[in-house]
């Protein structure tokens, strides 16, 4: 096996628990290896500090799986697919649809599994899962009777790994399916839902929301295929509407509203977020509650001083719709942003409007999203519930 050695002290943050090795921190390699392979990792004493998977054509050298120096890399597999499903089965016995893997969060670098009910939609973002593919197919087949498994993954973070951009069937076809999620139940269409089809990781925080809109008037923004509105109308909400900038994401969000029977007032409009929150102002309409659950502003450090902005302005936007006491709820998926910033960019948000606001909820990702202290990159989502009042 191929030897990696890193440069001194290179190694401190791995032995806390993170499980990347950039290129910039190696000394020398000794061996050859292809992109995929496990290499052994020594630090610049060579000592053992562990195996990973080995990408040239990556910033991510290296991505750790394990500290052992032998092991037989499908039990391994195996073993951590279990743990996540039944983690996953433990905090929600009554699901048969979540995120069953997250990546380094479950100690499978650059893995990601969506499971709906059993069809199993794949994210593969290293090269060391490509090339393991198959034994992690089998194993889907064999242990969790999988019926269709395929991927469904973002070009942009297979091009940082310099990984083909294609998606795949492994086995089975693509197929829609009906899934539950807390109270609702959702149409999954494959071919045109964003990501995998749907967001889990917002799971948790929609059913909070629910449960704050009875008799209110509800804007839900950037509605995608309707969760937050959905349990809105769930929670017995005087109205709801919904507003996407896809004609696809308002005709999915209309269908689950009518598939679960809501009978609040509701609408669905197919329009950019921030232009129709400016003519809602122009109109002085005004909401109860307000949901913001934008896309991510910032896919990289380049774009952060930006999206920075962009968060103040959908937020300042928000905050002049809202009635006095109402209550704005507002996410950031941007992994870049990160909680102190998001909050900031709230806070100059309500002197902009001439609002007070009061944080009364503060909630990351779901908990089929677990995350890892020593490993920043594992969380990204931020989710905010503010009271919104007059000054």
């Amino acid at each position: 096996m191929t030897k990696v050695f890193l440069k001194k002290n290179e190694e401190r943050r791995v032995r806390l628990g993170h499980l990347w090795i950039f290129s910039n921190e190696i000394a020398k390699i000794e061996g050859m290896s292809s992109n995929g392979d496990l290499v052994k990792v020594f630090d610049s004493r060579e000592n053992f500090t562990g195996c990973g998977f080995y990408n040239a054509n990556s910033l991510i050298a290296v991505r750790m799986v394990s500290d052992a120096d032998e092991f037989d890399i499908a039990e391994l597999f195996r073993k951590r697919l279990h743990s996540a499903y039944d983690f996953r089965k433990s905090v929600y016995p009554d699901r048969d649809s979540f995120r069953m893997v997250f990546s380094e969060s479950d100690f499978l670098p650059g893995l990601i599994i969506d499971k709906y009910n059993n069809t199993f939609v794949l994210q593969i973002y290293s090269a060391g899962i490509e090339k393991n593919i198959d034994t992690i197919v089998k194993i889907l087949k064999e242990d969790f009777s999988a019926e269709n498994i395929f991927t469904k993954g973002e070009e942009y973070f297979r091009k940082m790994e310099g990984l083909p951009i294609d998606n795949k069937i492994y086995f089975g076809e693509i197929k829609d399916e009906i899934i539950t999620d807390g109270r609702i139940n959702y149409k999954i269409n494959f071919s045109t839902g964003q990501k995998t089809g749907f967001y889990f990781d917002q799971s948790d925080n929609r059913k909070f929301f629910g449960e704050l809109c009875e008799g209110k008037s509800v804007l839900d923004c950037f509605c995608n295929s309707g969760g937050f509105g959905l349990h809105a109308a769930y929670g017995k909400s005087k109205s709801v509407l919904f507003v996407d900038a896809s004609s696809e994401e308002i005709k999915n969000a209309q269908g689950n509203f009518l598939m679960n029977g809501f009978t609040c007032v509701s609408d669905f409009v197919q329009f950019d977020v921030f232009d129709y929150l400016e003519k809602c102002i122009a109109e002085n309409k005004k909401f109860d509650v307000i949901n913001l659950d934008p896309p991510a502003f910032a896919k990289n450090k380049k774009t952060l001083a930006t999206a920075v902005k962009g968060y103040e302005k959908l937020n300042r936007l928000a905050m002049e719709l809202i009635e006095d006491g109402g209550v704005l709820l507002t996410s950031s998926c941007s992994h870049h942003v990160n909680e102190d910033m998001f909050l900031e960019s709230i806070g100059k948000a309500s002197v902009k409007a001439g609002k007070n606001i009061q944080l009364f909820y503060f909630n990351n990702a779901s908990m089929d999203h677990p995350s890892l202290p020593a490993m920043d990159e594992t969380e990204y989502l931020k989710f905010a519930a503010f009271k919104v009042s007059n000054k």
